[in-house]
């Protein structure tokens, strides 16, 4: 299994665009936002903080978002279309190895990802780092699981690579957009903030924005992310094709 992460690892490197969006992404966006006089103003409508303040827990789960729904469902589709899945299961290798090591490498990356934004807000811009650890720990694991388990599901609908991508597309942007990336979701009006934190990712950016401001992440937050990792995640099972 070790291996096989590997190999997969070295592909995933050597395509440039994945770890070029993953990592790079989330930090230019983090540069260019810090250099803005006016995302580093204190606001009284967010509570005294500022909009950098706000924005990195939406980079993070972003950065999430991005991996699960666009670069995962293309790899795992193109490879079924291919039928590198359906050559492997007359192997002792077995597809599922596949699929797992996948699933660790999109995690790695997020990981990469998460850190290299928390490091660089904090010592490039001062923000603070999360004051809940081990609350800002679950959210993120959960909105891993959460999209991860989203992504799947695109990738088990798709019939091929560009369908991945299409399908990835269409989930991704409304999904960031309720997260916050474009309106921070305490400047939403009532009606559109409600329908944020009930989608995976809206709900991840409020319970990390909790953990910022030292709070533990609201539960309701949190079944959110559970129960879209569990739906998701089964119905990617029931749909999910080797070829």
């Amino acid at each position: 299994m070790t291996t096989l992460t590997l190999i997969e690892l070295r592909l995933f490197l050597r395509e440039k665009a994945g770890p070029a969006f993953g990592v790079g992404l989330p930090l230019i966006l983090l540069i260019i936002f810090g250099n803005l006089p006016f995302y580093r103003e204190r606001r009284d409508d967010l509570g005294g903080l500022t909009l950098l303040d706000v924005y990195v827990p939406i980079l993070i789960a972003f950065v999430l978002a991005m991996l699960a729904l666009n670069v995962l469902p293309a790899v795992l589709a193109g490879y079924r279309e291919k039928g590198v899945l359906r050559r492997l299961r007359t192997t002792p290798v077995g597809p599922a190895r596949v699929l797992a090591a996948q699933l660790i490498i999109t995690l790695l990356t997020a990981a990469v990802s998460v850190t290299t934004v928390l490091l660089t807000a904090r010592l490039a811009y001062g923000v603070a780092f999360p004051r809940q650890p081990a609350g800002f720990v679950l959210t993120t694991v959960l909105a891993a699981v959460a999209l991860t388990a989203v992504g799947l599901l695109v990738a088990a609908a798709a019939p091929g690579g560009r369908a991945a991508n299409a399908i990835g597309s269409a989930v991704f942007y409304p999904m960031v957009f309720l997260g916050g990336l474009f309106l921070p979701i305490q400047t939403m009006p009532a009606v559109l903030r409600h329908v944020s934190q009930a989608t995976p990712m809206g709900a991840a950016v409020t319970a990390m924005q909790d953990t910022t401001s030292g709070h533990w992440p609201h539960w309701l937050a949190l079944i959110t992310m559970v129960l879209w990792a569990g739906g998701a995640a089964l119905a990617a099972a029931k749909l999910f094709r080797w070829e």
